[in-house]
């Protein structure tokens, strides 16, 4: 392929998928001679869109537009795309998505879906095209179009550079506290399916704060998190900071940070993405495509255990036949996931105290 002038990378998803765009992005980037990229996000990822390098323009779709009038947000984001970009990568297998690829680009990858009956016109009319694999990684999905492109890459998931002055005011607020080495303690995620329940994260908070290091707890403003704020216990050594910083102040934070604890969320990929020493906590979620990635070891877990550890990142499950069942809660509609209650505080404080105690922070 000739050194495309306008990329469009498409990326329908959550946070996470777009956190995990970045090698693609800085590989295309640097491979094409700095083109331009434009991205197409869902506008609740935006915030996270924006922080990305070389990122020169972002289209947004948004579901509340499509309940309100689907048509004129759908005529007008097409308008803004047709025949705009030398080349569109979609790392979503959606009938719409992939519809998007193949208007805005001369040239289109996607990913799509391995049953043929969905994909078959798929197949036709993409320039090339790959199979969105639930058995990999997201990381090793995303970087298949490189694969494509006869681009080389590593399997290193990387992480955007913060300014220096948001670095600062991170810093001026650890300071004013008088804070120096942390860890953080993410105890939210976007469902509440994922969240470690009050009275064993009580237990593990009580526990914690023995180890006389400071624990940063973060978070962000939804209801969740929210209500997760007014029921943090008040312990010498916690630092409640729910919705007290921007997401590229979380960024510094955890970059500036020790060790990550908490849930499978975005913020537990952040921190693998800046190596970091993670400690997570997993109820239903698959190991296979969202387990944290280890950048020294370049690879992620694949297989369920109470408690595994790889490079620098330690995972806790249930150890219970049922995990992990990849659904929304046991009722797999959003609601309870009975894992959760099965995983010991003592445990998990035991991982980290070991660790801590040979840290030498």
């Amino acid at each position: 392929m000739k050194n495309p002038k306008k990329i469009l990378i498409i990326i329908q998803r959550s946070n996470g998928d777009v956190l995990f765009s970045l090698p693609l992005i800085n590989a295309l980037y640097e491979y094409y001679q700095q083109p331009k990229i434009d991205l197409l996000v869902n506008d609740d990822t935006l915030p996270l869109a924006k922080i990305l390098p070389h990122v020169n323009f972002i289209h947004q779709f948004s579901y509340q537009k499509k309940r309100d009038n689907r048509w004129q947000q759908e005529k007008s984001l097409i308008k803004s795309i047709f025949r705009k970009y030398d080349l569109s990568i979609n790392l979503t297998a959606s009938d719409r998505s992939v519809l998007y690829a193949l208007l805005a680009g001369k040239k289109s990858i996607s990913a799509i879906e391995k049953n043929n009956k969905k994909s078959w016109w798929k197949k036709i009319f993409l320039t090339h095209y790959y199979y969105f694999d639930s058995t990999k990684h997201i990381l090793l999905n995303n970087l298949q179009s490189l694969n494509l492109l006869k681009i080389k890459h590593d399997n290193i998931q990387q992480s955007p550079n913060i300014s220096d002055m948001v670095i600062a005011n991170v810093k001026d607020k650890l300071n004013k506290k008088g804070v120096k080495e942390f860890i953080i303690f993410h105890p939210s995620a976007q469902y509440s399916y994922k969240i470690y329940p009050k009275h064993l994260r009580d237990k593990l908070l009580a526990s914690l704060n023995t180890l006389d290091v400071p624990i940063i707890i973060t978070g962000g403003n939804s209801q969740l998190d929210t209500q997760i704020k007014s029921n943090i216990p008040c312990l010498n050594n916690i630092f409640n900071w729910i919705g007290e910083t921007t997401i590229a102040e979380y960024f510094a934070l955890s970059e500036l940070s020790s060790a990550y604890i908490g849930m499978d969320t975005l913020n537990m990929h952040i921190a693998a993405s800046q190596n970091k020493r993670i400690f997570a906590i997993y109820g239903p979620t698959k190991l296979s495509m969202w387990s944290p990635w280890s950048n020294d070891l370049q690879i992620s877990a694949t297989q369920d255990r109470p408690k595994q550890t790889y490079g620098n990142i330690t995972i806790l499950q249930a150890d219970m036949p049922c995990v992990a069942c990849g659904k929304a809660g046991c009722d797999d509609r959003h609601g309870k996931s009975e894992c959760l209650d099965h995983i010991s505080p003592e445990d998990i404080f035991n991982e980290v105290k070991d660790w801590y105690q040979n840290a030498k922070l």
